[in-house]
C-alpha cells in the first residue's frame, strides 16, 4: 500500500477508462498474457459456462464463426445501409456506421444517418478510410466504440459516442432496449430473430475468426471499456530509448536498436 500511495503521488500509478479483456466470469479484467486464443475455421458451435444453453442446438451450445449482414434504414429515405458483424449483439451499442470517403458507391450519403431499428437512435455516417476496406463484405462498417480495438479508435477520432451495452456479469444493460436482461449469446439469438421481424436481416456465412478465451476460467472475452490502474512509462521508456541513443547501452546486433 505504501508503495502504490508514493508511485500515486509521484505520477507514475494512474486511474483511466480503457478497452481491455474484460472475462464475464471472473467479472475483472485481464492482462494480454492471461489470453487464450482458439482459431475457428468457419461456422463452429461452442459451450458457454455462463449460460443456460441454446434451445436451439441439442447440445446447448452456441454458434461462432459466422458473419451476420443486416440492413440500417436510411433517415428520410427508403434506402437502406448493408453491415456485417461476426458479434451481432454488439449492433445495440453501435454508434456509427463507416465509409470509405473514395467509395462512389456512397457519395450520396456523406453527411447522412442511419436509424437505430431497436431504439430509433440517429446513428452518423462517417467517412473513414483506415477502418473501411472498400473491396471487404459491402464497404460499410458498422462501429461499436466500445466493443471493439478497430472501432474504439475510429470512435476516438471521429468522436463517437461510447456505448457499453453489457453488464459486468455479460448481460445486456439498460442500453439495450428490449433486449435487457438477456445474456450475451442468447441476446445475439434474440436480436437476430428481431431483426427478421423488421424485415433487416439479410443472412450469414462461415467466417474465419479467432477467440479470445480467459485462461483461468475459459470463459469468451469481451472488449470491455473499464476503469483500470495503469503505470506510466513516459518517463521509463525516455531514458531507456537516450540511453541507446547516446551510446550508454549498446544493443547486440544493432539492427534492433530502432
Amino acid at each position: 500500500i505504501e508503495a502504490f500511495n508514493q508511485f500515486h503521488e509521484d505520477g507514475l500509478l494512474y486511474r483511466a477508462e480503457r478497452l481491455g479483456n474484460w472475462s464475464c466470469a471472473l467479472k475483472s479484467a485481464i492482462s494480454d498474457i492471461e489470453v487464450d486464443y482458439i482459431d475457428l475455421e468457419g461456422r463452429t458451435f461452442l459451450e458457454v459456462k455462463t449460460h443456460k444453453g441454446n434451445p436451439n442446438d441439442a447440445k446447448g451450445r452456441y454458434e461462432f464463426g459466422v458473419l451476420t449482414s443486416f440492413a440500417y434504414p436510411i433517415e428520410d429515405s427508403d434506402e437502406k445501409l448493408i453491415v456485417a458483424t461476426t458479434r451481432l449483439e454488439t449492433m445495440l451499442g453501435d454508434t456509427a456506421v463507416a465509409i470509405h470517403p473514395d467509395d462512389k458507391r456512397y457519395t450520396h450519403l456523406h453527411g447522412k444517418h442511419v436509424v437505430h431499428p431497436f431504439n430509433g437512435r440517429r446513428i452518423p455516417i462517417v467517412l473513414d478510410k483506415d477502418l473501411v476496406d472498400m473491396e471487404f463484405g459491402t464497404g460499410a462498417v458498422k462501429i461499436t466504440p466500445a466493443h471493439d480495438p478497430n472501432d474504439y479508435e475510429c470512435g476516438k477520432r471521429h468522436k463517437l459516442e461510447f456505448i457499453t451495452v453489457l453488464t459486468p456479469e455479460g448481460a445486456i444493460n439498460h442500453n439495450g432496449s428490449q433486449f435487457e436482461g438477456i445474456m450475451r449469446y442468447d441476446a445475439r439469438i434474440a436480436v437476430e430473430e428481431a431483426l427478421k421481424e423488421k424485415g433487416l436481416y439479410i443472412g450469414k456465412e462461415p467466417n474465419k475468426m479467432r477467440l479470445g478465451l480467459c485462461s483461468r476460467s475459459g470463459d469468451i472475452l469481451e472488449p470491455m471499456i473499464t476503469p483500470q490502474w495503469y503505470v506510466n512509462c513516459a518517463g521509463m521508456a525516455k531514458r531507456s530509448t537516450d540511453a541507446v541513443r547516446n551510446g550508454e547501452l549498446k544493443i547486440v546486433p544493432a539492427e534492433h536498436e530502432k
